[in-house]
């Protein structure tokens, strides 16, 4: 994600709300039931089981995606900066319970795109993208990878809506959904053959910042209702492509109640959870903000840690 970008998705939801990706909203919590058939997902005896005797002291974490990879946040003047508190600093506190000397590398990259994790533009990396630099560690690191987390697709559409003129909006989102899921497909395919059958991925769906407007207005309301509908969709596409290749997923899109209106209360949990667990309702500089604080990336973390252990 990038910070303010949300206007992106937010439009994409206006747009979208009616096609197919769009789910009933009652159908939005049935993210997790989605499985499809193929290879059997690897826990986490599986995966360390799978690290090289030689390398098992000392295991990696390599965790990718955009900037919730990076654990960005807003800073006192509002300017987004990488932290510390990021999900993947609190996931590696978290496993070296159980995996002691685990030693964590990130790779995400703050803006980053499906399109451009595969061909980079974004970020610098050695080996010309963020995907190549990974399959890159991969390859050289194979045996002594424990763990795999990526979160990646949330930038997609903002190409299609930021300064475009309205009329190519909605035939580039239609396109753009579709070449997602292409390029899932294929970082997918390329992480799991650079690590192994044994290594273990996990792959993350997304909350919903765009909950954060319902206070805003009645129009705010309105597309609070439809971004979260368009994100069920998305956000069910992303599991069938993790499962596909074989990884589990942390579905913080459950994590954060996305689904939950209530009653149409006047401040529905979602909405409620978004505000607590995000900077999209705090008062400017630093909001709004659709980036995670401490306590956001602390349920992400868990949530992972769910995925991964089961408990």
């Amino acid at each position: 994600m990038k910070a303010r970008q949300f206007t992106g998705l937010l439009a994409a939801a206006a747009l979208l709300a009616g096609c197919s990706l769009s789910p009933h909203p009652a159908a939005a919590g049935r993210v997790t039931a989605h499985r499809t058939a193929g290879t059997p997902v690897p826990g986490l005896a599986t995966a360390l089981a799978g690290l090289g005797r030689a390398d098992r002291s000392r295991p990696y974490y390599l965790s990718l995606g955009d900037s919730l990879a990076q654990g960005i946040q807003p800073g006192l003047t509002g300017s987004d900066r990488p932290t510390n508190q990021g999900y993947p600093d609190q996931l590696a506190a978290m496993l070296r319970s159980r995996i002691p000397g685990l030693r964590l590398v990130k790779l995400g990259c703050s803006g980053e795109t499906t399109s451009t994790m595969i061909r980079g533009g974004t970020c610098r990396y050695p080996a010309g993208s963020q995907l190549a630099q990974a399959a890159e560690f991969l390859s050289k690191e194979r045996g002594s990878v424990a763990l795999v987390t990526i979160d990646i697709g949330a930038n997609d559409p903002n190409s299609c809506v930021i300064g475009q003129p309205v009329s190519t909006i909605f035939s580039c989102l239609s396109t753009r959904v579709t070449q997602t899921e292409r390029n899932i497909s294929a970082i997918m395919s390329k992480l799991r053959s650079a690590a192994g059958p044994d290594v273990l991925i996990v792959g993350m769906t997304y909350y919903v910042p765009e909950l954060g407007l319902w206070q805003s207005s009645s129009t705010g309301k309105e597309a609070a209702i439809m971004t979260e509908g368009f994100a069920a969709g998305v956000n069910q596409l992303l599991v069938k492509r993790y499962h596909h290749y074989g990884a589990k997923v942390a579905d913080v899109f459950t994590a954060f109640k996305s689904m939950n209106f209530g009653h149409r209360s006047a401040v529905p949990p979602n909405v409620s959870a978004i505000c607590r667990l995000t900077w999209m309702c705090a008062a400017k500089p630093r909001g709004p903000n659709e980036h995670a604080n401490e306590a956001g990336y602390h349920l992400i973390a868990r949530t992972f840690w769910h995925a991964i252990t089961g408990g």
